[in-house]
């Protein structure tokens, strides 16, 4: 297992992180994962074997649920607190109460001690916001979360979802007021959503924010499962609920450059996929969701996969996005910058 640090911090976590989504599957989280508890405890403890020391987690996931049975775990396997990176988020709906959502400070204040007593944990590592909040102002959400740290429940905070010009702006305020500083940016990003690269990449890469990586697979479409032929493969999540959006001609076109680079190595293309991911520079960790045991260990040996300098390449070029302005124009007025013609 590769490690690194959590943005630009100290805290050091592996480049895999195992996610919790798949547990419970209570209510409308049922289409994802129904894993009971002791097919998480075999999911946690197969993770920490193979040197994953970071877990993500959400209050949302399962109703809370994932969140219970993680803490569970991690007492059920006598794993030292201090030994994992514990991670989770705050700002879906909770209740049916008009203030059991968003990042207000009565929420998260709520919210971060009924994660704490989910998780049998008298702290979390990284504190999450879910989601950008269109009605609290930024002020207000920094204000809680410095509160929160300093308290001793969190130790990092980061955030979730969020566009560039948002994300800049709350570092701003945060440095501008002395408060804790996001260390991450929990996104979705894949060989077929690089959407991500217009704006957020260079903001995470100026100001040493870390990325942490949701649905690296996009959902299953790189699993290697779905081809131009059998669009709705059995067995698969996206079947039955098709999430995140993918376009789908983008796809077939990466694939056929995937397959032949999985075949070569011997292979599963999500394996190459995820070490794809684990290539850039910017990608602090990837989190893996899985069902099984098997697909678990597949996941988590794309840590040792090396792709070489040509394979990156050419899934580089057959999934980058097209030029948009400012982009074209930027890249234009450069060239003659440098006294190039």
């Amino acid at each position: 297992m590769q490690y690194t640090t959590l943005g630009n911090t100290g805290l050091l976590v592996s480049r895999i992180c195992l996610g919790t989504m798949t547990f419970g599957g209570t209510g409308s989280w049922q289409s994802i994962g129904t894993l009971d508890q002791t097919a998480a405890d075999t999911l946690v403890e197969q993770s920490i074997a193979a040197g994953v020391n970071f877990i993500d987690t959400a209050d949302v996931y399962s109703e809370g649920l994932a969140e219970t049975m993680l803490g569970q775990s991690l007492i059920n396997l006598n794993v030292p607190r201090q030994s994992v990176v514990v991670a989770t988020k705050a700002f879906g709906r909770v209740g049916p109460g008009r203030n059991d959502i968003g990042s207000s400070r009565g929420h998260l204040l709520d919210a971060i001690d009924a994660s704490l007593r989910r998780l049998k944990t008298d702290y979390i590592d990284l504190y999450q916001i879910h989601g950008w909040d269109t009605i609290t102002p930024i002020e207000e959400t920094l204000r809680a979360l410095e509160d929160i740290v300093r308290s001793g429940k969190v130790r990092y905070i980061g955030c979730s979802n969020w566009h560039a010009w948002r994300l800049m702006q709350a570092i701003g305020v945060a440095a501008q007021r002395q408060y804790s500083p996001l260390v991450t940016l929990q996104a979705y990003y894949s060989l077929v959503a690089r959407d991500m690269d217009r704006e957020l990449v260079p903001l995470l890469q100026d100001q040493k924010v870390g990325l942490l990586v949701w649905s690296p697979l996009a959902g299953g479409m790189l699993s290697g499962k779905f081809t131009r032929e059998n669009q709705t493969p059995e067995n698969a999540r996206r079947s039955n609920w098709d999430f995140p959006p993918t376009n789908r001609e983008r796809l077939w076109n990466v694939l056929d450059v995937l397959r032949p680079i999985a075949e070569g190595h011997n292979v599963s293309c999500a394996r190459v996929a995820l070490a794809w991911l684990l290539a850039k520079p910017f990608v602090t960790s990837v989190i893996i969701g899985a069902k099984r045991p098997d697909q678990l260990q597949d996941n988590l040996a794309a840590s040792d996969l090396v792709l070489s300098a040509e394979e990156v390449s050419k899934l580089d070029e057959v999934s980058k996005l097209p030029d948009e302005y400012p982009t074209w124009m930027v890249q234009r007025q450069g060239m003659t910058r440098w006294g190039v013609q």
